[in-house]
């Protein structure tokens, strides 16, 4: 791995890995915890920490009126349904297993893909930011769209595995495959025992 690279922790929130969440309960709260991706996270990024590399956090969410809300997106349609993914809510905070510092960056993004409209890359050129290491839920969406938005932004791309997880185990390995083509795939072990 480059020495210029940042962790990416991306759409841990409420929503999607509580057990209490609309889009937990459609199979992502039972992978986190089945494959104990949470804990595989709060390694990466407790690493991250310690070793003093740029975090980023992505979470996903619409303004309480749902203003700019993308009309025809099967991927957020339950979201509007039930009145969920509101930002400065419950629905969109961080879990508390991941929860970020105060002097950590926060992006907002209203779509998959967390350069969609965001001053993501902006932040990470200014920082000189050449390696993307990246964590969340869920691999078929935001882990997918971020290496595939990332590859076509010239940026080098490390998935670590099992701090990822879709719906079900097989959306998540064939998102992996997929994935694979165009990003370098790792796991937490290798990520904390590599040299920076």
């Amino acid at each position: 791995m480059s020495a210029n690279k940042a962790l990416l922790v991306m759409d841990f929130i409420n929503e999607i890995v509580h057990p209490e969440g609309v889009y937990a309960r459609e199979g992502y709260y039972q992978q986190t915890q089945e494959r104990r991706v949470l804990e595989k996270a709060a390694s990466a990024l407790n690493y991250a920490r310690s070793n003093h590399l740029p975090i980023i956090f992505i979470v996903v969410g619409f303004n309480a009126h749902y203003e700019g809300f993308p009309p025809h997106s099967r991927v957020f349609a339950p979201a509007k349904e039930h009145g969920v993914l509101k930002l400065q809510t419950w629905s969109t905070q961080v879990h508390d297993d991941l929860r970020p510092r105060e002097d950590e960056i926060v992006i907002a993004k209203s779509r998959v893909s967390p350069f969609y409209q965001t001053n993501l890359e902006l932040i990470l050129r200014t920082q000189g930011i050449e390696e993307l290491v990246l964590t969340g839920v869920s691999t078929e969406h935001v882990i997918l769209a971020t290496t595939l938005d990332g590859h076509d932004r010239d940026f080098k791309i490390t998935v670590l595995e099992d701090a990822c997880a879709a719906v079900t185990q097989e959306r998540h390995l064939a998102a992996i495959e997929r994935i694979s083509r165009t990003a370098n795939i790792s796991s937490t072990f290798s990520f904390i025992t590599s040299s920076l």
